[in-house]
């Protein structure tokens, strides 16, 4: 199987088609994803939605929930924060990202899960913000919690895109998560919301990016199976018209 960081820029592009009228290279937005992981007795499950066909960026195509960071979301109080090794890596050497922003870039991954699968990942606990954005946690009496997120793997989308991201993407356990609402979310950004087993997502209509964050995923799992905060994680981008992948 070909590999992200094997693939040059026209490789890339015959999986991922660019917008070819694009006439200035767009700036990549923070954003964050989150993979629920499931343990059950034929392995491992993912939680995957597909996005609707209206969407200019990946239409039909299947991933995990996570949308655009917001920069408000690291005011929001939470039950317990980030391990001090996940922030740490997140912030990376040099202060890159201030620990403010690596806050916002965790908990917009938790608010875009519920946002589209109605899933709050925290605890039972008095919780109240003015944000309508969290509203859904208020109502519940879910106080969010980051402790039990795992970074995994960076992402920035190729110059060239109709929408471009720096993605932070995430993992946690089920057991991690303090509701599951049976309508889902408030949103419809994603159907056919399902649990689904490492093979099946790979065999599922997916981002080239998120097959080989799949595979990173699985890899670590064989040899970390708990997921020890702190390690090392890929980050994929191109660069010169080639695919790299360096560990942070």
């Amino acid at each position: 199987m070909m590999r992200f960081e094997d693939m040059t820029r026209a490789e890339i592009d015959a999986f991922e088609a660019p917008d070819v009228a694009a006439a200035r290279v767009l700036r990549p937005r923070d954003a964050a994803t989150l993979i629920l992981l499931d343990r059950c007795a034929g392995g491992l499950r993912v939680l995957m939605g597909r996005r609707h066909m209206r969407h200019a960026f990946m239409p039909g195509r299947f991933v995990f929930p996570g949308g655009r960071t917001d920069p408000a979301d690291s005011r929001i109080r939470v039950a317990h924060p980030l391990h001090p090794a996940e922030e740490a890596k997140l912030i990376g050497p040099g202060n890159r990202v201030t620990a403010a922003r690596a806050r916002a870039l965790a908990l917009s991954a938790v608010r875009e899960t519920y946002e589209e699968t109605g899933i709050l990942i925290g605890h039972k606990a008095p919780f109240a913000t003015r944000s309508p954005h969290w509203q859904g946690f208020a109502e519940h009496g879910i106080k969010p919690s980051l402790d039990g997120l795992r970074y995994i793997a960076r992402a920035i989308t190729p110059p060239g895109r109709v929408r471009r991201f720096d993605t932070r993407f995430f993992a946690i356990w089920r057991e991690d998560v303090a509701l599951e609402l049976a309508e889902g979310g408030p949103t419809d950004e994603l159907e056919e919301i399902a649990w689904l087993t490492l093979d099946q997502a790979r065999s599922a209509d997916i981002p080239i990016i998120t097959r080989t964050v799949l595979d990173d995923l699985q890899r670590r799992i064989e040899t970390d199976p708990e997921l020890t905060p702190g390690a090392p994680v890929p980050f994929y981008f191109v660069r010169a018209s080639h695919a790299k992948r360096v560990l942070l």
